[in-house]
């Protein structure tokens, strides 16, 4: 099992100015310490899960590309990109620029979008949510053609590009790692069996129930469900101990929860990645 550190507190007291060198030393200091992955939300304002709109919160794909020159071995991703806020062109673009200077170690978290608020103050346009489904579809056909060896146009919808060019091509084969958030019964999981490498859950869902629907949706579409990597996100407290951690771990192990990333509110990431550090290594072979 591994263990990721999703980034989605970022006030942290001392200031905008040492923002950046915080979260160099976070980064730094959590691939020491074994954490495998480093996600972060694409988000343009602070979530009420962790604060106020007015909290901090930085642009994503910047955010990742900083976390990329100060690591050397972590995946790297959004959890998760909501299809609205970017072209489907640039936003592969952006992937696959990612993954070329980290050495190929980019992927894609991408879900069908929810914050109605911070699109409406930032002049984002926010479909129905039907029609935002269906633009999370084409999102990842387009994607998954730029990754690949076709440069012929794509023709959906609401998305009409001419050229799928996309070079330098990705280092990460076939392609960079694609997740799917979300739990839809109907849409997302059927979405995650036809064209994802893993789907996310919250660490409380009804796993027994999600996983046969996904089985479902894997039979309808003839995939192997065992090539789909089931991941969770997790929350550490002030409660957390090493104990209570490795026993949520040992729970979500018996539904074959391959990663799980732990997202905290407290404003000192530093004892996230030291509580997750004293995991990393006992929970690497389950």
């Amino acid at each position: 099992m591994e263990l990721g550190f999703h980034l989605a507190q970022l006030t942290f007291g001392s200031g905008p100015a040492q923002l950046g060198p915080t979260l160099a030393r976070v980064a730094h200091d959590a691939e020491e310490a074994g954490i495998a992955r480093l996600t972060v939300m694409d988000h343009f304002w602070q979530i009420s899960a962790y604060g106020p709109p007015e909290r901090d919160m930085l642009e994503a794909y910047t955010f990742l590309g900083f976390l990329a020159a100060n690591t050397s071995k972590v995946l790297l991703h959004t959890m998760v990109t909501g299809v609205v806020y970017r072209e489907p062109g640039l936003l592969a673009k952006a992937v696959s620029t990612l993954d070329v200077l980290s050495g190929g170690r980019a992927g894609l978290g991408i879900g069908a979008a929810w914050n109605e608020e911070e699109s409406n103050g930032l002049g984002i346009p926010f479909p129905p949510i039907g029609e935002r489904f269906e633009r999370l579809e084409e999102a990842i056909q387009i994607a998954l053609q730029m990754w690949s060896d076709s440069e012929e146009p794509y023709q959906g919808r609401h998305y009409h590009l001419g050229r799928t060019l996309s070079v330098p091509k990705t280092l990460s084969q076939p392609r960079p790692y694609l997740i799917i958030g979300g739990v839809g019964e109907r849409k997302t999981l059927r979405m995650v069996a036809q064209y994802a490498d893993a789907s996310n859950w919250f660490a409380t869902a009804d796993f027994p129930h999600l996983i046969d629907v996904l089985k479902g949706h894997c039979d309808a579409v003839g995939r192997d469900y065992a090539t789909i990597e089931k991941t969770a996100q997790g929350r550490i407290t002030e409660n957390t101990t090493r104990d209570s951690l490795l026993a949520e771990l040992e729970r979500l192990r018996g539904y074959e929860i391959r990663a799980v990333y732990f997202s905290s509110p407290l404003g000192d990431p530093h004892r996230v990645v030291e509580l997750l550090g004293s995991v990393t290594g006992e929970v690497a072979d389950w």
